[in-house]
């Protein structure tokens, strides 16, 4: 009965965690699960050690205060694992809070698997010296980052990306009409401003005065994370045209369904939009210094990932200099104008989203269990090269 302790940090990693576990079991009947997780983890069979939210803190003034408590956090998940002596350790993402596991834990000789790969390979490359003996195999959500951790002497393992899981491009329109009383010929645009309070504070003020400057009626929705569910509302209320504020998966789905375009920050909402065929306006924005440092260590040459894996520009952006309301009112209306655009740029997701999935058919979450059961009974390569090493 193999034991497999998962450790996942925050909402995204929890939902990972929660397929992997049922992808090992539909292979494993006989496996056992251990670690920290939160409700769709405790929802598949795991027994948290510890609230997971403690773990989901992000920018440096969240975490300060809390560093001591952090530390025992530490000490607590290292210990549980001496003393449990799993057979494989899957850290999912989170890296600040996982990674010490994974180091801290390399004398104990247990096979040790990161999932999603640390992005260095976009900016700060020169973290990567920091990884070897971390773990015995990484799983990346992207095609071309084994080849890339390969060239720093780092195994790693492509398993396909888990918005090919999400069911974002299973929504129902109709039903999200007629649940908000939308009128068939009404426009429905998508507002994706991020789940983080900076995110949200720097770019919903834009993109509400984008709106304001589209010379059409619009019906703003606005996918809603529980972190700043009441800076959105807030940030919101002052709006020309009130949005709808969802806050459930399968309500987001029906609104990308309902949706004729979408106004959406740079990352996964771009992967999950394109997976609803939802043509898209890319845009961010961070604080001037911020971008004069990112300029400098930033390797790739787009934000969105569409655009990364399609290695063109699929979908427009407009970021930082760019992301002003003028600019991204007379792309989203051209967006809206012209079914030729729209209709054009929406097979252009075709490429990309085919190069996220893993081979033979598998979900991704079935190609991750079956590199982590390829792990049991192996001698980790790692622990004795992190030892060597100090």
């Amino acid at each position: 009965m193999p034991l497999f302790y998962l450790i996942a940090g925050e909402q995204s990693g929890d939902i990972l965690g929660a397929r992997l576990m049922r992808a090992i079991e539909a292979r494993r009947p006989d496996a056992r699960f251990a670690g920290i997780g939160g409700t769709a983890m405790q929802e598949a069979g795991l027994t948290s050690l510890f609230p997971m939210r403690e773990l989901a803190l992000m920018g440096l003034l969240e975490v300060v205060p809390r560093l001591v408590r952090l530390r025992e956090r530490l000490r607590q998940t290292v210990a549980d694992i001496a003393k449990r002596m799993p057979d494989v350790v899957v850290t999912i993402d989170s890296p600040g809070f996982t990674l010490r596991v994974l180091r801290t834990i390399a004398p104990l000789r247990i096979p040790r698997v990161h999932y999603v790969a640390p992005q260095v390979w976009a900016w700060r490359e020169g973290r990567v010296k920091h990884y070897p003996g971390l773990w015995d195999q990484l799983l990346c959500l992207l095609p071309f980052e084994p080849a890339f951790f390969a060239g720093h002497g780092l195994p790693a393992t492509f398993v396909g990306h888990p918005v090919l899981e999400s069911g974002a491009g299973d929504g129902d329109g109709h039903a999200f009409r007629a649940s908000n009383g939308i009128a068939p010929g009404d426009c429905v645009v998508t507002i994706m401003p991020g789940s983080r309070r900076t995110e949200v504070s720097r770019l919903l003020p834009v993109l509400g005065e984008t709106l304001a400057r589209i010379p059409r009626p619009i019906v703003p929705v606005v996918p809603v994370a529980a972190p700043v569910a009441e800076a959105v509302r807030g940030a919101t209320g002052g709006w020309p045209v009130k949005p709808i504020l969802v806050t459930t998966t399968d309500d987001k789905h029906d609104g990308f369904a309902a949706s004729a375009a979408a106004l959406t920050k740079s990352g996964t909402s771009t992967l999950e939009l394109a997976l609803a065929r939802v043509p898209m306006i890319v845009t961010y924005r961070v604080n001037p210094l911020t971008a004069l440092l990112a300029r400098r260590l930033v390797k790739v040459k787009y934000a969105s990932l569409l655009n990364l894996l399609a290695e063109r520009e699929v979908v427009p952006e407009l970021i930082q200099e760019d992301c002003r309301p003028d600019r991204l009112a007379a792309a989203l209306d051209g967006l809206l104008s012209d079914p030729g655009v729209a209709s054009a740029q929406v097979q252009g997701f075709e490429e990309p989203l085919a190069a996220l999935a893993p081979a033979g058919g598998l979900a991704p979450s079935e190609a991750a269990a079956d590199a982590v059961l390829a792990c049991l009974g192996q001698a980790p390569v790692g622990a004795a090269t992190w030892a060597a090493s100090g």
